[in-house]
């Protein structure tokens, strides 16, 4: 008798997502500092009794396909986030939820983002074959893991609307609609553009940060946001005087105005994501890709 064919897919290498959702509350506060200190460390996320977010926490995990045709039984992942980590989190306080946010302790440290990203990950690994996790503190607030070595990505979103022509000087009016279509018409036209701007550090074990989220929200804007909002980027800002404003060489400028200032606040930028429109967008990388990254699980949370 013949043996059965096998499953289509059985043993492919997989990666898949599942979402869970949260609401709790945090403070950012250290009992080593001054009052003084905590405030002008942490302004209004230090206020007593602190502030709440809806999270949200998109899980990777993978693996080789079962006869099933799945990497895992997603009613048994369900299951495993839920007593793990929103059963526990649900409508709580971080900072008396778990013990690793126990300030009283000498190894307890803030609820920060990724910190919370960092505990979350400690307690689903036995669980489940993780390979990346995504915590969305707010829609324009996330970090992602990729394992549990203390190193996180943190994310911030900004925007701001500028104008644009796109046309190079040298060029023909028909040679430039040739190339850019209607963008070069001359006298351009206008995007609401959202910037990402994604650094990786260490999560420091007190503060529970990878960086002084507050110092890099404020060079963003300096650097960025303030001097290209409701601009004509071709006349007002000076690089694109010379440089066609694409996407790319937009999202390229801002990668080169924030490398080294955010190297001042401890951390490293990682890439730069400008999106034009809905439908069109550009990616700089800032540092080239690390050993042990795994690719599939940052864009598995990309989209989840």
């Amino acid at each position: 008798m013949a043996a059965a064919p096998a499953a289509h897919g059985r043993g492919r290498p997989c990666v898949i997502t599942r979402r869970a959702t949260f609401s709790a509350s945090h403070r950012y506060w250290l009992p080593e500092l001054s009052a003084d200190d905590n405030r002008a460390r942490f302004g209004p996320c230090g206020l007593a009794p602190g502030h709440g977010h809806n999270y949200e926490l998109i899980v990777a995990m993978g693996g080789p396909l079962d006869a099933d045709g799945m990497v895992l039984n997603l009613s048994e992942v369900k299951h495993a986030i839920r007593g793990e980590v929103t059963g526990q989190l649900d409508f709580r306080f971080l900072n008396d939820a778990w013990p690793e946010f126990d300030l009283s302790r000498p190894q307890g440290m803030l609820p920060t983002t990724e910190a919370l990203c960092l505990a979350i990950w400690r307690r689903l690994a036995p669980h489940l074959p993780l390979m990346g996790l995504r915590l969305y503190e707010q829609p324009d607030l996330w970090a992602d893991l990729l394992d549990d070595s203390m190193e996180a990505f943190l994310s911030i979103r900004t925007h701001f609307a500028a104008a644009h022509r796109l046309a190079r000087p040298e060029l023909s009016a028909q040679e430039n609609d040739a190339i850019y279509g209607k963008c070069a018409r001359p006298h351009g036209h206008g995007h609401n553009y959202l910037l990402d701007v994604t650094v990786r550090g260490r999560i420091d074990p007190r503060s529970g940060m990878v960086c002084d989220l507050a110092a890099l929200q404020q060079l963003v804007n300096d650097l960025v946001v303030e001097p290209f909002d409701h601009t004509f980027l071709n006349k007002d800002v000076a690089h694109f005087a010379t440089t066609v404003p694409t996407a790319e060489n937009i999202a390229l400028h801002i990668a080169d105005l924030l490398r080294s200032p955010v190297a001042a606040t401890g951390a490293v930028l990682h890439k730069v994501r400008l999106q034009e429109s809905p439908n069109n967008a550009a990616e700089v990388f800032a540092e080239t890709p690390l050993l042990g990254m795994v690719p599939q699980a940052l864009e598995a949370l990309a989209v989840g």
